[in-house]
C-alpha cells in the first residue's frame, strides 16, 4: 500500500500561532488615523447641529407667519372666508366626440 502524496496544503506553518509584533510606528499611525476621523466626526456633527438650529428657526418662521395669516383672515371676516368656492357644474364634466 502506497503513502498518500502530500501537497502544498499539507505543509504546517506557524500562521496564527504567534503573538503578533507591535511596531510602535504602526501604533502611532494607527492612533493618527483615528484622531482624523475623530475631527472629521466631530465637524460633520457640528454642521448637523447647525442644520437643525436653521430648520428649527424656518419652523418658528412658518408658525409666525402663519399665525399672521390666520390673524388677518379672522380680522376681515371667518365665516365668510371659511366658504369654498366651487366651479359652475359645466366645469365638472368632461366629454370627448370623436
Amino acid at each position: 500500500m502506497a503513502t498518500p502524496r502530500r501537497g502544498l496544503r499539507d505543509i504546517r506553518t506557524a500562521t496564527g500561532k504567534v503573538g503578533k509584533v507591535i511596531l510602535p510606528h504602526e501604533v502611532y499611525l494607527r492612533i493618527s488615523q483615528i484622531e482624523m476621523e475623530k475631527a472629521r466626526k466631530t465637524l460633520e456633527k457640528e454642521k448637523a447641529k447647525q442644520l437643525i438650529a436653521n430648520i428649527e428657526e424656518r419652523i418658528a418662521e412658518i408658525e409666525a407667519e402663519k399665525d399672521a395669516l390666520l390673524q388677518s383672515v379672522g380680522e376681515k371676516g371667518g365665516s365668510a372666508a371659511r366658504t369654498v368656492s366651487r366651479p359652475p357644474k359645466s366645469a365638472d364634466v368632461f366629454t370627448v366626440k370623436y
